[in-house]
């Protein structure tokens, strides 16, 4: 069987499949058709259905679970991960309508954070989420809306943290942060998504066997970045969760759920098989 796979050439992402779709461990019998595109793209095909596998944002799996179902593993979730809201200088955060924001998609769960903590934001575009340090410091937009690498990279290009979204989540529920994860289609049936789990699994288990070598598909994806700052992204979004979420992943992802639905961007009833 081929199925089709989506991810981001984001070093965490590559680190993860590496091994799967380059034959660096046994797949079962299953092969793999993977494309590479940014998260918002992922996150727009999800919503088309259009992929057997991928990565997406929470908030785009929010509202893709009725045709998706979650993985345990491949998960971006944990402690101190969150998406950065910087901007040139400090502003005045009870200002937030007033300010033009650069957000990496609507669907992304950066800009579910944003609008949980300011629903009077509004005044947001959507950008390229390489492109929105740029155009912050050309003065197009007041705020930016950072994620993956950029949090790396803002300061040293002399921009300022506003808000980390992730400390907001964490000191408002308690929970730990749920950015983005690996769904199936729920018509593959139960057996199909174990044996993607379980292959998973392996690839993941199989770059850390390696590391702190990065393997050539993930340097020649990531090629704009220095190897220290492709390692510092996979130390960071790369942990226990992304083996297997467990009980504090599976609470963290219950939670977002619940906010989405007090705040009425989701249905009450929404969701509630969130795996198979």
């Amino acid at each position: 069987m081929t199925l089709t796979l989506g991810f981001s050439p984001c070093p965490n992402d590559t680190f993860i499949f590496d091994a799967m779709v380059s034959g660096g461990i046994d797949t079962q019998g299953l092969k793999f058709e993977y494309v590479m595109e940014d998260v918002e793209t992922l996150n727009q095909w999800a919503m088309e259905g259009r992929l057997h596998a991928t990565k997406l944002s929470y908030n785009t799996f929010l509202h893709t679970a009725d045709k998706y179902a979650l993985l345990h593993s491949g998960s971006a979730l944990g402690s101190g991960v969150g998406p950065l809201l910087v901007a040139r200088q400090p502003l005045d955060m009870a200002r937030m309508q007033d300010y033009r924001i650069a957000i990496p998609g609507v669907k992304t769960t950066a800009n579910l954070l944003l609008t949980l903590a300011w629903p009077e934001a509004r005044n947001k575009t959507e950008l390229l989420f390489s492109e929105i340090e740029g155009a912050v410091l050309n003065g197009d937009y007041d705020a930016g809306l950072i994620i993956h690498e950029s949090r790396f990279t803002y300061a040293q290009k002399g921009l300022v943290k506003l808000a980390d979204m992730g400390d907001w989540w964490e000191q408002t529920t308690g929970a730990a942060i749920p950015l983005g994860g690996i769904v199936v289609q729920r018509a593959l049936g139960r057996k199909v998504a174990a044996m993607v789990d379980d292959i998973i699994r392996r690839s993941l288990a199989k770059s850390w066997a390696g590391y702190p070598t990065l393997s050539e598909f993930v340097r020649c994806n990531a090629q704009e970045m220095e190897e220290d700052v492709m390692r510092r992204h996979i130390d960071l979004y790369v942990n226990e969760y992304t083996t297997d979420l467990g009980p504090t992943g599976r609470n963290a992802i219950q939670t977002l759920f619940d906010k989405a639905a007090a705040a009425g961007l989701i249905g009450a009833g929404a969701a509630k098989e969130i795996f198979y």
